[in-house]
């Protein structure tokens, strides 16, 4: 059970659970900064135009092949 729970979804990716917990935290705090580099271009345009779109492209690049 607590396999299932932990260790699965690293594995199928090829990560230990530690890897996993890094990369993930990692890229939890790099959707919160795009978050709020869009929350300031909302409110002021000029600024971070592309910043937000840009995290986003690098991060969905990092994820596309994971555990293939």
């Amino acid at each position: 059970m607590l396999s299932r729970l932990f260790l699965d979804h690293p594995r199928s990716v090829d990560e230990s659970y530690t890897e996993h917990a890094a990369f993930a935290g990692w890229f939890a705090l790099r959707l919160f900064a795009a978050g709020g580099a869009a929350l300031i271009h909302a409110i002021i345009p000029c600024v971070f135009e592309r910043t937000a779109s840009r995290m986003i492209a690098e991060m969905h690049a990092k994820t596309q092949n994971r555990g293939r």
